[in-house]
């Protein structure tokens, strides 16, 4: 019992001491980290010296240097070699960690340092690349005048699956995603609200009760959009039934088609503010809203990531 409590003791102090005094002299001591490290994956100092091109006397100071720290011996040695002892597997763990953390930490600066040029790939639905993405690129734009935008316009669907197969580097697309390899951040509830030209009927209450939409003429989204089923969806529930007279992609284009043929529409509210053409109507018992999220590919936190341009504006989104 004894010796199991003086193990568990030397185990805490071995980590406290690794979380603690390791990270403040981290610069200071990564070289000796590495080279614990070189010979656990080697199992010898003179295989471990030759891929860190040092020599085989350099290397054992370095691994006695360590030894001397912690006041434990961190490897066993024979003639078959280097292995490391119970606390050195501590150790040894501990120091990849930390050395993996450094590595981070050391691209990420040097990324977001070399943000001078490059293109930003990316993509959305009309209400993110009408009405999200301008403002946020003139800002990027503004601190970084040599990075360059290609934006694609079209579903979520299809913006999803340019990400997932690398035509996309960024999509900014309807949550949820159905793509598996992505990953995901929400970043806004977006309010889908009602809209009628000015001079329509219905435009002269603020507030109108659900049922009062059953059988009118709208201006839908395209059929199989992700707000088009969103939409949809909301109505059969409260059991109104729509009479959908024409199917548009841009939101300009819905706004001036309501405001010229009577019709009615569901658009998301970024789209209706500052607007003279339409008037947005509130519907007493019917709330519909849907979250937007940022998409970029799982499989580049483990290759080269994204460009550093493309992870600064990523930042901005998820900052704004």
């Amino acid at each position: 019992m004894r010796k199991m409590d003086s193990f568990n003791a030397k185990h805490r102090y071995i980590l406290c001491y690794v979380q603690d005094n390791a990270l403040k002299n981290i610069v200071m001591d990564l070289d000796r980290l590495r080279s614990l490290v070189a010979v656990s994956d080697a199992g010898a100092i003179t295989e471990a010296a030759n891929r860190l091109g040092l020599t085989q006397p350099a290397l054992t100071r370095r691994i006695q240097q360590i030894e001397e720290e912690f006041g434990v011996e961190l490897f066993s040695r024979s003639r078959k070699g280097a292995r490391l002892t119970e606390l050195g597997v501590l150790v040894e763990q501990e120091a990849r960690l930390l050395i993996d953390r450094y590595d981070s930490l050391k691209a990420e600066v040097a990324s977001l340092q070399s943000v001078e040029g490059g293109t930003v790939r990316i993509g959305g639905g009309a209400t993110a690349v009408s009405f999200v993405l301008p403002d946020a690129i003139a800002h990027f734009q503004r601190d970084f005048p040599g990075v360059h935008f290609h934006v694609k316009e079209a579903s979520s669907a299809e913006i999803a699956n340019d990400v997932s197969t690398g035509r996309l580097e960024l999509g900014l697309v309807t949550l949820p995603v159905r793509t598996a390899d992505l990953e995901v951040r929400p970043l806004v509830d977006d309010q889908i609200v009602l809209i009628a030209a000015r001079d329509n009927p219905i435009a002269l209450s603020d507030t109108v009760g659900v049922e009062l939409l059953d059988g009118q003429n709208f201006v839908g989204f395209e059929g199989g959009s992700a707000i088009r089923q969103i939409v949809d969806s909301s109505l059969r529930e409260s059991g109104i039934e729509i009479n959908v007279v024409m199917e548009l992609r841009s939101i300009p284009a819905i706004l001036r088609m309501v405001s010229t043929t009577g019709s009615l529409a569901f658009v998301s509210k970024l789209g209706v503010q500052d607007q003279a053409l339409v008037r947005q109507i509130d519907v007493a018992g019917l709330t519909i809203t849907r979250r937007l999220g940022l998409v970029w590919r799982k499989s580049l936190q483990k290759s080269r990531g994204l460009s550093p341009a493309a992870e600064r504006f990523a930042r901005r989104l998820a900052n704004t």
